[in-house]
């Protein structure tokens, strides 16, 4: 069997076993296992075993757990509903201002945890509850708490970023400092379009009232106070890495140590508080690691069979222009993150990938804004687009999966035209590295 053959028998072991509904973890690594023993024998083992422990071991990977449990000590803390109804001072006036609010608030999330489920989550119980009642749209309102929980795989400390840069083996700081520019043009995208339709139709996002505004806040004064601690934590984590101060790893430290201080001070601490997000913390962290030992194996035994030289050698040798074959790569990254999780897509391509776009001249920190936002499309693509899944779970009675991805469809769009951008104007990326 040649490595043609072995590749097409690889890929379709992978999705015959997927029907069955195994987990990802465990197909690629039963399917590393079979390969690696039936192309080489059992003497080969050692050496796929060396390429897990090279992953489970880098340093940088510290960084996730940390963020994860800062994510989860946000959500069980009343800082993000603080920062939710203060935004609403400010924007209440405004066609579409708790719609506007809800995705700048999204941002403010994305930038202090870089963790996406929760995000939706907690906008689903904060903002999608409120819109409904003011008369908001049902799939503006649905759309918007979507989008802008997605924003997470785009704005630094995207999770998404820093599992990409230990893959290419790039600088993660470089990442953050690429993915700012795209990631704000995002939110303004978002937000455009709701103003946009709100002007255009008032009764899609009325105007609140001067008692919905000031609902929980005497003044604005007391409002701009609830968004100084997520803005200090912020400047904190990103402050430290942009400045020199600490690496990634330590920032993730400094911002639980931040979000934990906030927390005791507001009287909000408890144990069951730090139990649970701790708890949540190694699931979320348990998948992810699973997972990219699977692929780490997968990728290695397909490596050790000449797979990365065969794949890279087809797509070299094929005589169209450099950017055809970025497309084509998008393509791939845009079908697989329809059915399969971004950690697996990551893992699963990155490595064979990445040296191909470097062989073509790009640069790799390009190429990896271009990979979160293919992620952050995914996340809202059917049939299996976890942004509609996370939200059903929260969202009112009423409310099915047919509405929710009918609501994504503008956003979505919104987001290959971002791509789109990217692709034709690298420096919107490179620019500040």
């Amino acid at each position: 069997m040649d490595i043609a053959e072995g590749t097409m028998l690889l890929v379709g072991l992978i999705f015959a076993l997927l029907i069955t509904g195994l987990p990802l973890a465990f197909i690629t690594g039963l399917v590393a296992l079979v390969f690696t023993f039936g192309w080489f024998g059992s003497n080969a083992l050692p050496l796929v075993t060396s390429r897990v422990y090279g992953f489970v071991t880098e340093y940088s990977l510290v960084a996730v757990p940390m963020f994860v449990l800062m994510a989860s000590l946000l959500d069980r803390s009343g800082i993000a509903k603080d920062l939710f109804n203060a935004m609403r001072v400010f924007a209440g006036r405004l066609p579409g201002g708790v719609a506007v609010q809800t995705i700048v608030v999204a941002f403010f999330l994305a930038a202090l945890s870089g963790i996406i489920g929760g995000e939706i989550v907690l906008l689903g119980i904060l903002a999608l509850p409120q819109m409904l009642r003011l008369g908001y749209d049902k799939h503006l309102s649905i759309g918007v708490v979507c989008a802008g929980g997605a924003l997470g795989t785009m704005m630094p400390p995207s999770i998404v970023l820093i599992i990409y840069g230990l893959i290419a083996s790039v600088s993660i700081a470089d990442l953050f400092t690429a993915a700012i520019t795209p990631a704000v043009v995002l939110m303004l995208s978002y937000i455009g379009y709701v103003l946009v339709r709100c002007m255009r139709n008032p009764a899609m996002g009325p105007p609140m009232t001067e008692a919905d505004r000031n609902e929980g806040f005497s003044s604005r004064f007391e409002a701009l106070k609830a968004i100084v601690v997520p803005g200090l934590i912020a400047m904190l984590v990103l402050g430290s890495i942009y400045g020199g101060v600490a690496s990634v790893t330590e920032a993730a430290a400094m911002g639980v140590f931040g979000v934990l201080l906030a927390v005791i001070l507001r009287g909000e601490y408890s144990f069951r508080m730090m139990h649970e997000s701790l708890s949540q913390t190694l699931v979320t962290c348990g998948m992810i690691i699973w997972i990219g030992i699977g692929a780490a194996a997968l990728v290695g035994v397909y490596n050790l069979m000449g797979g990365n030289r065969f794949i890279s050698g087809m797509i070299m040798d094929l005589d169209v222009a450099p950017v055809v074959i970025i497309l084509v790569m998008m393509a791939i990254l845009l079908v697989l993150g329809m059915f399969l999780d971004w950690i697996g897509v990551a893992m699963l391509t990155l490595p064979i990938f990445v040296p191909i776009i470097i062989q073509l001249g790009y640069s790799p920190i390009w190429f990896g804004i271009l990979f979160a936002v293919n992620m952050q499309v995914s996340f809202l693509s059917p049939p299996f687009g976890p942004a509609a899944f996370y939200l059903k779970g929260v969202a009112p009675p009423g409310i099915s999966l047919k509405d929710i991805f009918v609501s994504l469809l503008p956003f979505i769009a919104l987001q290959l035209c971002v791509l789109a951008a990217l692709l034709m104007w690298p420096n919107m990326a490179l620019w500040l590295v």
